[in-house]
């Protein structure tokens, strides 16, 4: 399924289990949704399953959220208790839309109780209260951590998850590698297919300890590693050190969740010569969560750290916002360098990030889905330096290897259904559950917590890197989208005259503009402009990324 069509799904207001693998744009499409939501008055509930993800999202965690915390069970003694909690019962009252990220590491328990907590609170029958339900993860990843004793219950096993019955959206496109081989492999993993091939495959990229690239992050499976491996090589260093420490807004419960989930410490020491990872996203300043680089050194004025990323850009860190929203309230904010240092990161935390490349010991791999989350982080089969491997690195869960084939099966028929709807149909879904939520139709300008300004489109975003000229090329692994996706900006852009010849000259290289009269001439001679026709007159002289660029400056003669 593509994102627009989940998108489409969503904005009716049934319930929406969204998945896909690593790098498919989950994230992407949830963002986009609650962008919508705001944009039309409705201000969406948005929680993860741990402090990590909640971080990411700008939310609180679930259990926060519903006031479930760190119990196990719940008595009626502890509804009443919860029933007599005046914030408590505004926040889940008032709520319409409920989004909780990384869903596989949810215990299916838990689920129930926020199930119960819900039905409860808002004094309605139905499923979660009435709530629209919307899940996002992919349970190939990191499973729910069991009571000493118990088995962890994954949420599609609990009567809470049949009772929402979502709608399963399965995004099939990939945003984060495009390397064919290396897909291949992470997908015979994801089937259980765990043949000598993938072991000999991967096994081209195992290397000895001190061969690999000392300027790329270590992966991990414990934290005494992580620690212990940036300590000792920031003490390598000769340089003078500085401390950034982390102010804080908010009530002490709510600022201790955003620094247990923040990824950039409380007290951050840097040295000239650090190994660096950016830990958020900003695009117009040209970083996302997983940025590599080394600190070149301090700014004059403010002595914010300075930072050479692997691509060759010079940044200078400026402190960021991280905040908790309930419901567009902002409840507390921390505010930090978004850096942290990089020689060393565990495969839980690095869940969410896009690695140009890494060095990974996955000798002890002790949890299903560890393996499979390190591997899915780099970009390219070229990044990946493997200094270990056990056979329990690359296990997938058997009931999740078993569920997920109807979870792809179910999403095809549901796309089906939807691409076979009357689109007048489509919206009048959308515009009822806009008015039953309390929302318009009407669009309005929406403020986002961290800056207090309209959030950005991804045209816009594009439009940004654009007149920063950067290439297609350096967009598309900015915004860790396709080529053909920045392709698709650029030429919105040009029709709405955005973007002058000019601002496009960066994108040619002599040879290829010496070559426009003939591709301009060719278009003509065949009075088209579809590239495949062009393509074949040429006999793949051109790529069609090249006809495609030869396209946009004809159309600006």
């Amino acid at each position: 399924m593509i994102q627009d069509t989940a998108l489409t799904i969503m904005k009716t207001g049934a319930n929406v289990f969204l998945t896909g693998e690593p790098g498919s744009g989950k994230t992407h499409t949830v963002n986009a949704y609650i962008r919508y939501l705001r944009e039309h008055g409705i201000n969406p509930s948005i929680t993860a399953s741990t402090g990590i993800a909640a971080t990411h999202v700008g939310g609180m965690t679930i259990h926060s959220w519903s006031g479930i915390g760190i119990k196990r069970t719940l008595t009626e003694y502890d509804l009443d208790a919860m029933g007599s909690n005046e914030g408590l019962v505004k926040r889940i009252t008032n709520a319409k839309v409920l989004i909780i990220d990384e869903i596989s590491m949810l215990d299916g328990s838990i689920l129930v109780m926020l199930e119960q907590v819900t039905r409860t609170l808002r004094h309605k029958d139905e499923p979660f209260g009435g709530l629209q339900v919307i899940f996002v993860g992919d349970f190939f990843q990191l499973p729910p951590i069991a009571n000493r004793g118990e088995r962890a219950q994954f949420c599609f096993e609990s009567n809470a998850w049949r009772s929402a019955n979502p709608i399963v959206c399965y995004l099939s496109e990939q945003h984060r590698q495009d390397d064919t081989a290396f897909l291949g492999t992470l997908g015979a993993i994801r089937r259980g297919e765990l043949e000598d091939h993938v072991f000999e495959y991967l096994g081209e990229r195992r290397v000895l300890p001190g061969e690999h690239p000392q300027d790329i992050p270590q992966l991990y499976t414990h934290n005494v590693d992580v620690d212990t491996k940036n300590i000792e090589e920031l003490a390598k260093l000769s340089g003078e050190e500085k401390v950034f420490l982390m102010n804080t807004k908010g009530g002490a419960n709510r600022v201790e969740q955003l620094i247990k989930g923040c990824l950039s410490p409380e007290e951050l020491v840097l040295k000239e010569g650090a190994s660096v990872m950016f830990t958020k996203n900003s695009f117009d300043s040209g970083y996302v969560n997983g940025t590599l680089g080394t600190i070149t050194g301090f700014d004059e004025d403010n002595g914010f750290p300075i930072v050479e990323t692997q691509a060759g850009e010079t940044i200078t860190a400026l402190p960021s916002e991280w905040a908790v929203d309930d419901s567009g309230k902002v409840l507390a904010t921390i505010t930090q360098v978004p850096l942290r240092l990089a020689w060393a990161i565990t495969v839980h935390k690095s869940q969410g990030m896009s690695l140009d490349a890494a060095t990974m010991d996955l000798s002890r791999a002790f949890e299903y889905g560890q393996g499979y989350v390190a591997l899915s982080r780099v970009r390219t089969f070229a990044g990946l330096h493997i200094l270990g491997i056990n056979q329990r690195a690359f296990e997938v869960h058997p009931l999740v290897l078993e569920r997920d084939h109807a979870f792809r099966e179910r999403s095809e028929e549901v796309e089906t259904g939807f691409l076979d709807m009357n689109s007048g149909d489509i919206t009048k879904l959308h515009e009822n559950f806009l008015l039953t939520s309390g929302g318009s139709l009407e669009k309005k300008e929406v403020k986002t917590a961290e800056r207090g300004v309209q959030k950005l489109s991804t045209h816009d975003e594009t439009l940004l890197l654009v007149k920063k000229g950067k290439t297609i090329e350096e967009i598309a692994k900015l915004r860790t989208l396709k080529v053909a996706t920045i392709f698709d900006h650029v030429e919105t852009l040009c029709e709405k005259g955005l973007v002058s010849t000019d601002a496009l000259a960066h994108f040619i290289s002599p040879k290829l503009k010496k070559s426009f009269p003939e591709i301009h001439s060719a278009f003509t001679k065949l009075e088209t402009t579809k590239l495949t026709p062009i393509f074949e007159f040429f006999d793949e002289k051109y790529s069609y990324d090249e006809l495609r660029l030869a396209r946009l400056f004809l159309a600006r003669e």
